[in-house]
């Protein structure tokens, strides 16, 4: 069966030197020391070719391309009666797009989150949900941009197709073309349910090492990679493992570990509070932050500015606010945010917590000619009335603009207005322009008169009343 020929595949890409590295962030493997020996109870196959260029005892390295969907089959490998408590039952897996590198691993977060600020909106990891077969109740966590997860029948036939949409050269020391890219790891964790129904217990891990290209450029790396194991001497061939056309993702410790997993799980499948569901139609998880439009208010306790902070794009000065209040943040100087945060970070950072409203390039205020005349005509019997002006407020300071401002305004087509004029010296009426409105003083008053135009129109004439032009 396919099964029995991907499982002799696995035993002769790799030895137990591989199996026994401690690839991720513990020191030492977890694994037991005859974990070369067992069965493993679950198998994850990467379909996407190794590289024929890595030596025999060296891990295989498998090139992706940026954005493609590639298939991992999720096999069943238990023997008969092994792990009893699981049939019939749904397990969940958790699939990360990692680093290989340790150096990397330390700085995960930071490196993480300055992806995040130079691709906005953008996830590393997503799931491919049509092409999935056998995936149930996918999850994507807009905080954990690496991170996809789901539950599947082991039963049952399932194969899961992901996309990965960083390159390995986005976390190079050097970004130029010529700079060598950054491995990363595929891991999948695999959990099984505890007495309280949350999906807890671990059960599997297996991971593989990979490198990300743009679009097409795993196929011309694969290539080059094969031309040059070509043009090598016969005995030097055989220092390398051949090319095979699937990947199989090996044993490893938890990620990062078990008590991590138990103390902080990930997003429950049973509380739909903590759920991250993946949208259906085009397979994207949806992963846009929702933008907080109220202020952060004094009484906002630490766990709510957290929540405002991340919400409002300031995710990575979490940790240094870790125990402000609202109050805290809000006492906080435009040269203090600046201190912390730099310069561009803290001038935003500060004009978000004032609540700062950005001016309008230009304001004026405008009032009808025939309301005027009423209003004037009312304050002479009243003695206390005043005009009433609206406020059109203009930021790209064209005729255009205005033209549909002041449609808005009087509840009106801007088609029905064929022309804006202003009035001049001698009272010659001028044509409103573009420049001309870029001359036109900062809340300065005009009063408007209407006329009839052709075909139903309606000219407006401008005449300054306060400032003068």
């Amino acid at each position: 069966t396919p099964e029995c020929s991907l499982t002799m595949l696995s035993c002769g890409s790799f030895s137990s030197d591989v199996l026994a590295l401690p690839i991720f962030k513990q020191e030492e493997s977890n694994l037991p020391p005859d974990s070369e020996n067992k069965i493993l109870p679950f198998q994850y196959v990467l379909c996407a070719a190794t590289s024929p260029a890595i030596k025999l005892h060296d891990e295989t390295l498998t090139y992706l391309n940026q954005g493609q969907s590639y298939e991992i089959r999720m096999l069943d490998n238990r023997k008969l009666g092994e792990l009893p408590e699981i049939t019939g039952k749904m397990v969940k897996s958790i699939i990360r797009v990692v680093f290989h590198d340790r150096r990397l691993q330390y700085t995960e977060h930071q490196q993480l989150e300055s992806w995040r600020w130079n691709r906005p909106g953008d996830r590393i990891l997503d799931l491919d949900i049509p092409m999935s077969v056998g995936m149930v109740d996918p999850r994507a966590n807009p905080t954990q941009l690496n991170t996809v997860e789901f539950l599947w029948d082991p039963s049952k036939r399932t194969s899961v197709f992901i996309q990965v949409h960083c390159i390995s050269t986005e976390f190079t020391m050097r970004k130029h073309g010529g700079e060598k890219g950054v491995p990363f790891r595929i891991q999948i964790d695999t959990f099984k349910e505890n007495d309280g129904e949350e999906y807890t217990e671990h059960l599997h891990s297996a991971s593989c090492q990979v490198k990300v290209f743009k679009p097409k450029g795993a196929d011309r790396k694969q290539k080059t990679d094969r031309e040059k194991m070509e043009k090598r001497a016969p005995q030097e061939k055989e220092k390398y493992q051949p090319s095979y056309e699937t990947t199989i993702l090996t044993e490893c410790s938890p990620w990062p570990e078990v008590t991590y997993v138990n103390n902080s799980p990930s997003p429950g499948f049973n509380s739909s509070h903590n759920s991250f569901p993946v949208a259906e139609g085009n397979g994207s998880p949806s992963h846009q932050p929702e933008l907080i439009v109220q202020n952060l208010l004094p009484v906002a306790t630490p766990q709510d500015a957290q929540q405002w902070l991340h919400r409002n794009r300031f995710s990575p000065f979490c940790r240094l606010f870790t125990n402000f209040s609202g109050a805290d943040l809000l006492k906080l100087t435009r040269e203090d945010v600046i201190q912390i945060c730099g310069p561009a970070d803290g001038i935003r950072l500060f004009n978000a917590l004032k609540g700062r409203v950005v001016r309008p390039r230009l304001t004026v205020y405008v009032c009808q000619e025939s309301q005027q005349a009423r209003e004037q005509q009312q304050k002479h019997e009243n003695g206390d009335a005043a005009s009433m002006y609206h406020a059109i407020y203009l930021e790209d300071l064209t005729a255009v603009e205005l033209t549909e401002k002041i449609a808005q305004l009087f509840n009106i087509s801007p088609r029905q207005i064929s022309q804006i004029f202003k009035q001049g010296p001698t009272g010659i009426h001028v044509l409103v322009s573009d420049e001309m409105i870029q001359n036109f003083q900062d809340e300065v008053c005009f009063v408007l008169d209407t006329m009839k135009g052709e075909c139903h129109s309606v000219v407006f004439s401008f005449t300054t009343n306060i400032g003068g032009w």
